[in-house]
């Protein structure tokens, strides 16, 4: 069971949650809430016990050293909360690890926390390995399997069909309890992704804040986004295959973008855009 410390009334909360392990390639979705959870101040209230959910032999308990003293930390999934915070509303974050069984209980779990805090919007994070080139945008992909939830966000209905990991699990059982439900994927160039990847923290950052209707500060996520870009650049221009290939990952990703200059793409921008600043498009 969760072991809940005191948790406040909330303001108009949502829930944003990421996992390590399947979900996470390059770490890009555990970097988000980590990244949120120290720009906001956010506070641990709540942990699920381990031993429900974890084998040890797989993710093993660390020894670390506190106050001068030794201790054992056991790895499991935490709740923080972060009120007050600059985009108008408190946010719960889920930063955890993937467990490595009784994965319904684990989402009943924290849908039953979700539904005392009365979350208003479960918004879940992943990142994935894909044939995209390391030199151009990081595509994001953001869905909902809610037809008034990809109405309200301009989302995509998913159309995979395949294993799922624990992100989709989750999703799943916050529509299944009736709380609006979007997820967010990122894609990462699968010849770089077994490396922490800022340039992807930041353009899931970005797709949050299109979401939300808020900016949230970057810190030093860009800057460390464009060094990752160059550092992968010197690995391809060291080895012609990789370079070969990233350079045909770039012709296709540039073929496939071009619809996106559209009238109708540039018109869709172009009215978040004025969302995110308050104002009404003109008819």
């Amino acid at each position: 069971m969760i072991e809940l410390e005191d948790v406040p009334e909330l303001d108009n909360p949502i829930m944003i949650a990421a996992f390590e392990g399947w979900n996470d390639a390059g770490d890009a979705a555990t970097a988000v809430v980590e990244h949120l959870s120290e720009l906001w101040g956010a506070e641990a209230v709540a942990a699920l016990d381990p031993e429900d959910y974890y084998d040890f032999q797989v993710n093993r308990p660390r020894v670390v050293i506190d106050g001068g003293k030794r201790r054992i930390s056991w790895r499991t999934t935490r709740i923080l909360i972060a009120t007050d915070t600059p985009i108008g509303r408190d946010v719960v974050l889920i930063h955890g690890v993937e467990p490595s069984f009784r994965w319904r209980a684990f989402a009943i779990e924290l849908m039953e926390f979700a539904q005392t805090a009365d979350v208003q919007l479960v918004l879940t994070l992943g990142s994935l390995m894909a044939d995209v080139a390391h030199s151009r945008p990081i595509p994001v992909t953001v869905s909902s399997d809610q037809e008034e939830v990809r109405h309200r966000f301009d989302a995509e209905m998913s159309n995979y069909e395949g294993p799922t990991g624990i992100v989709g699990v989750l999703a799943d059982a916050a529509v299944q309890v009736g709380i609006p439900s979007v997820s967010a994927w990122a894609a990462i160039p699968h010849y770089a992704g077994h490396t922490p990847s800022p340039k992807a923290t930041a353009a899931l950052l970005t797709a949050i804040e299109t979401l939300l209707d808020a900016p949230i500060d970057h810190g030093d996520l860009d800057e460390d986004g464009r060094a990752w870009q160059r550092g992968v650049d010197e690995l391809a221009q060291g080895d012609p295959d990789i370079a070969e290939y990233v350079e045909s990952l770039e012709e296709a990703q540039d073929t496939a973008e071009l619809p996106e200059a559209s009238g109708d793409a540039i018109a869709k921008e172009f009215e978040r855009y004025l969302r995110r600043r308050g104002e009404e498009p003109t008819p």
